[in-house]
């Protein structure tokens, strides 16, 4: 674990433990959390402490570099150092550069190793020895929905951080837990027009899907979706998570009657299996009369940087792209605020993962100003039915029956000459209008789930 903040001298590492004036750490033993003040970790001096929880090794290492970037510029902003970033363009108005509450904000970082076990093990150790009041982050749906349910037990709020799987906001949904990142049901529903239009409605698709609960929501999305419109799946085959050559899941593709590859894969796992089909021929192979594809459901530029050429073409979807404002217009303000601070910062434009972390990290200090409480219950309350913009998504909402974000969701392609100096990696086709990828909370996807009650940590 490391502790930081940030002083009007620069980033300031303090060394690990609980520095002085911050509330001594709650300790508990089993599912019984000791709490002061009617709350886990309740900030008793002038600083407050979150819990910054990111895959730095792993598969989604990548990821985890970045929304660690980006949760340092967000602490930046919050303490009134930088140029304020979306606080100036965020609707809500409660962010005034003195923290939260008029609290310092520090944090700590853990390692995930895209584990659920490893991460909740962080997260534990985050809340019991540092003393963080909030919990954020991961790249993976399995790390989340594990977190998640530390939290609610813990009496902490989470704020998710890359967590794609309908199970987050569905079956596994936690009052204490919210979730900005869009879904798998919402990249079917924006995917499925653009593939039906791009490449007709009979196809037959073959799934690659890594194996744990992201790879299966979304294989059971863009099945459902890509069905609905006449597609046929002709196989479906799991891939395992530590998986770093697919080539043996590659070979059997073009023997088996399928003209669409469907790679429900993610980070280096995405990158090593688009790398190895486009070796295998499947870029200028042919079958059933027609050119074969390759499908991406949840994209990134940072795996279309680390994919490179082999990108060029290839369709997804994301949750934001950098060039939004720019391409689309002001609709998505906010964004170019956030890249021009993430750049000036870093030297180059942020990923979506960057982007969703800011964003939750503003979110949770915004809803502690509203309620006037650090009070996980208090937290809930403000963020249930929120509607906000400014964000860089624009209009969203924050929806109280399952701490779910509704917004656009963003259509992309790789760019035909993918430009790693420039990061000009892929082209968006559109902006899908949050009202088609809006869903019933009680959708057969997210079945068996319930929030539950708020919990203090009592």
């Amino acid at each position: 674990m490391t502790r930081s903040s940030f002083t009007r001298r620069g980033l300031l590492k303090t060394g690990a433990g609980v520095g002085a004036g911050l509330a001594l750490p709650t300790i508990f033993t089993g599912a019984s959390w000791a709490q002061t003040s009617g709350f886990t970790n309740a900030p008793e001096g002038d600083t407050v402490t979150l819990g910054f929880n990111v895959p730095q090794s792993g598969p989604y290492a990548d990821e985890g570099a970045d929304e660690l970037r980006a949760y340092m510029l967000a602490v930046e902003h919050l303490n009134g150092e930088g140029d304020g970033g979306m606080i100036d363009t965020f609707t809500s108005k409660t962010l005034d550069g003195t923290g939260i509450m008029g609290k310092k904000v520090e944090y700590v970082t853990g390692d995930t190793q895209t584990k659920s076990d490893a991460a909740r093990a962080s997260a534990r150790s985050m809340i019991e020895k540092d003393g963080a009041i909030m919990i954020t982050g991961g790249s993976s749906s399995g790390v989340a929905v594990a977190v998640q349910a530390l939290c609610q037990e813990a009496g902490v709020i989470f704020m998710a951080g890359l967590t794609h799987s309908n199970d987050t906001t569905g079956k596994d949904r936690k009052a204490n837990g919210f979730r900005h990142f869009f879904n798998s049901y919402m990249s079917g529903a924006a995917l499925a027009p653009i593939l039906a239009n791009e490449y007709g409605t009979d196809r037959r698709a073959y799934h690659l899907t890594a194996d744990y609960n992201w790879g299966y929501t979304t294989e059971e999305a863009i099945r459902t979706s890509t069905e609905a419109m006449g597609w046929e799946t002709v196989n479906a085959v799991k891939t395992p998570l530590t998986q770093t050559d697919f080539s043996s899941y590659i070979a059997p593709v073009l023997q088996s009657g399928a003209d669409v590859l469907v790679l429900n894969h993610y980070g280096g796992n995405m990158v090593n299996s688009l790398t190895n089909a486009v070796q295998f021929g499947l870029r200028e192979a042919e079958a059933n009369g027609k050119q074969f594809q390759i499908v991406v459901p949840l994209y990134s530029e940072l795996m279309a940087l680390g994919a490179g050429e082999n990108i060029a073409g290839i369709i997804g979807s994301q949750n934001w792209d950098w060039k939004l404002e720019n391409q689309l217009g002001s609709r998505y303000v906010g964004t170019n605020a956030f890249t021009q601070s993430f750049g000036k910062k870093y030297g180059f434009p942020p990923s979506q993962a960057a982007h969703t972390c800011y964003v939750q990290t503003l979110l949770y200090a915004d809803a502690v100003n509203r309620a006037g409480s650090f009070a996980p219950c208090a937290v809930v309350e403000a963020l249930e039915g929120f509607e906000f913009d400014g964000l860089g998504n624009g209009p969203t909402l924050y929806r109280a029956e399952d701490h779910q974000c509704f917004k656009d969701v963003v259509v992309v392609r790789g760019a035909a000459n993918p430009d790693a100096q420039t990061r000009e990696l892929v082209d968006i086709i559109e902006a899908t209008p949050v009202e088609q990828v809006t869903y019933p909370h009680d959708h057969p996807q997210f079945a068996g789930g319930e929030l539950g009650s708020c919990n203090n940590g009592a």
